[in-house]
């Protein structure tokens, strides 16, 4: 019988599209989003509560938030929490876990996942996991697509070419997030999905993808081997980091290897990777806006009003618009203005550390 996965829960992330609710101090993945009472790092630990013992779980977070981590997950133990001291993308923080993991289970398996991700179908989702588990068994390099209803823009895609009697089907290529147009030829092609960023493969598949596709990457890993789970690690990893790459598994990895499969999901998912991914989730009023404040409005339509509090909010005469006020930050701008983040962000700094 094949032993349960280990689950690689990443929680690292800055969440600066939902600023000014996601903040430098505590990003979006510990903030409890959809008013469910947990957050989205408390919501994707019980989401694998019943796939792994609760010793498979590591999280591996940025070096700030690691209180925050034991905060809300206190059933974990120091050990279970890998800490990062800097960022560097997802391919050093998943080889950082991966090697760990590996000296501890050489035979285990991996089921890696963002914090920050809402999955509404979790019966399909686990039905998903075990066709994954089941494949990574045989040395394949397993990432979930998801089935596409839209043209999104947002998300990354994978082309894939259809195997008969088979769950996994061979990767045929990565695309970057594509412009409306390319977006509406791939969701008609009927071959791509959506790429979801989580993963699956056994812990030594993917240490073999990382010596043959990155080996500079996985002879700093390698090194650590006798100072995983000791004294030293803290110490080992704080250099380790400063000589790998800053890099994404996809482009390191992913997009290289001749092992990699998909296997293709439809359990309700969404990266939450933007006001506007969490406003196509909330419950809209008859005139499609999400209203999460004490207000009034006029003439407003298609937009997303978040202001915490009691504080009376009266708008008039906007579409597709969001406003928000989260402590000292007062955000109106148009609902779909992703791009903007990352400059309302840097410019906001330049107005004091306290307002990021």
């Amino acid at each position: 019988m094949q032993s349960k996965p280990y689950i690689l829960i990443m929680a690292g992330g800055i969440g600066s599209r939902f600023w000014p609710y996601s903040r430098r101090k505590r990003p979006k993945q510990f903030l409890d989003i959809l008013g469910t009472g947990r957050s989205l790092l408390q919501m994707t630990f019980d989401r694998f509560a019943d796939t792994a013992d609760l010793d498979q779980f590591v999280v591996i977070t940025y070096k700030k938030y690691v209180a925050l981590v034991k905060e809300q997950l206190p059933e974990l133990k120091d050990h279970q929490i890998l800490v990062e001291p800097m960022r560097k993308n997802t391919a050093p923080c998943i080889a950082y876990a991966t090697y760990k993991i590996r000296s501890v289970d050489p035979e285990a398996t991996v089921i890696v996942t963002p914090a920050d991700h809402l999955i509404l179908q979790e019966k399909n989702f686990e039905k998903t996991l075990k066709k994954a588990v089941d494949a990574a068994s045989e040395g394949k390099l397993i990432t979930l697509g998801i089935k596409p209803n839209r043209p999104e823009t947002g998300y990354g895609y994978i082309q894939y070419i259809e195997e008969p009697k088979s769950d996994a089907f061979r990767v045929k290529t990565f695309i970057e997030k594509p412009n409306p147009k390319l977006a509406r030829t791939f969701l008609d092609s009927g071959d791509f999905v959506w790429n979801s960023g989580m993963f699956v493969w056994k812990a030594q598949s993917l240490i073999h993808a990382f010596e043959e596709y990155m080996p500079d990457l996985a002879e700093v890993f390698e090194e650590g081997a006798a100072f995983y789970g000791t004294d030293g690690e803290d110490t080992f990893i704080s250099s380790a980091y400063t000589q790998v790459k800053n890099i994404s598994i996809d482009y390191g990895i992913m997009e290289k290897s001749s092992e990699v499969y998909v296997i293709l999901g439809n359990f309700g998912w969404s990266d939450l990777g933007s006001w506007h991914s969490l406003y196509d989730m909330r419950d809209k009023d008859e005139d499609n806006n999400v209203v999460e404040a004490n207000a009034i409005l006029y003439d407003t339509k298609n937009s997303y009003i978040k202001v915490d509090g009691e504080k009376l909010v009266v708008v008039q005469g906007l579409e597709n618009y969001l406003v928000n006020e989260t402590d000292n930050v007062l955000l109106i701008c148009k609902l779909d203005a992703e791009k903007k983040f990352r400059e309302f962000v840097s410019n906001a700094k330049k107005k004091g550390e306290g307002f990021i």
